[in-house]
């Protein structure tokens, strides 16, 4: 799955905590371990959150983490079933029924105007006075100006209505709202590329150069010690699967405006299973999933 290499350098060296399977005593099914990784590190990361002390917090604010990170989850798995095509339907299935994933969500974000919603909690008039939804849910340009910086109290979104300069592209303003599917698929790529590099390299090499090269190659595999000016993607990111350089952001951030495919899965099977709704609308020059 991960191409030439066995595990993205990203990944590595990640502390995991194997909780996949206990529901049911269902074991993941094969394709799991794509998104494993990563469903590790933010399990991990909302580990620590909960842990962290709330003083000089608001009671709110303090579980916007759990909020967030939920969405994160469940944003990443719908943009590799989805969007990327990284994973088959029975993973995506078993992502939903261990709840792995929020199927109530992901069923909201199928239908027009939903795309980026960041919790069926803020589109509930039941939650907010006078039967209204929350301000999260008002374009930035239908808000006044004392209304610009709002952010819902429940799970801290400073919005997401859909469509263009409807709300800022990042709806948490922190790390959560980050592509991770994006991340992950530009990472790829570039590994993809900078191998391909090293190939076409040695090929143009002496018999005697191309062997000490691949000696070299074997010692440096991600060719991380390459200078190349296109090869800025940053150091192997030890601080988690967020880390990286500018070039990567950018990368991952034209994935998400130019490289969402159609919304059908990839066998055009009948979508009336555990996510609920219609199958998503195909993604337009006018629509972006973020």
């Amino acid at each position: 799955m991960y191409g030439i290499f066995s595990q993205p350098t990203f990944l590595e060296n990640m502390p995991v905590t194997k909780k996949w399977g206990k529901k049911g005593g269902v074991p993941p099914p094969k394709g799991f371990e794509y998104l494993e990784p990563v469903l590790e590190a933010l399990e991990n990361e909302l580990r620590d959150k909960v842990q962290e002390s709330n003083v000089g917090k608001r009671n709110t604010e303090s579980i916007w983490p759990v909020h967030q990170i939920s969405w994160q989850r469940t944003r990443y798995v719908y943009d590799m079933y989805y969007t990327y095509k990284k994973i088959d339907r029975k993973t995506y299935d078993y992502c939903i029924k261990q709840k792995i994933v929020d199927g109530n969500l992901i069923a909201k974000w199928k239908k027009p105007g939903y795309e980026r919603l960041c919790s069926t909690y803020v589109i509930n008039p039941s939650n907010y006075k006078f039967g209204t939804t929350s301000i999260c849910r008002v374009p930035l340009q239908d808000r006044d100006e004392r209304q610009l910086s709002a952010q819902d109290p429940t799970t801290g979104c400073m919005g997401c209505a859909s469509g263009a300069g409807a709300g800022p592209r990042n709806i948490f303003g922190n790390k959560y709202g980050q592509n991770l599917a994006a991340v992950q698929i530009a990472r790829e790529r570039r590994m993809e590329e900078m191998q391909k590099k090293q190939i076409e390299r040695i090929k143009s090499q002496r018999p005697g150069e191309a062997a000490s090269s691949t000696a070299k190659e074997a010692q440096d595999p991600a060719g991380e010690s390459d200078t190349d000016d296109d090869d800025d993607f940053g150091p192997t990111p030890a601080a988690g699967v967020w880390a990286g350089s500018q070039q990567l952001e950018n990368a991952s951030e034209k994935l998400t405006d130019g490289g969402a495919g159609d919304s059908e899965t990839d066998d055009g099977s009948n979508e009336e299973d555990d996510d609920e709704g219609p199958q998503p609308e195909p993604v337009t020059k006018k629509t972006r999933v973020d």
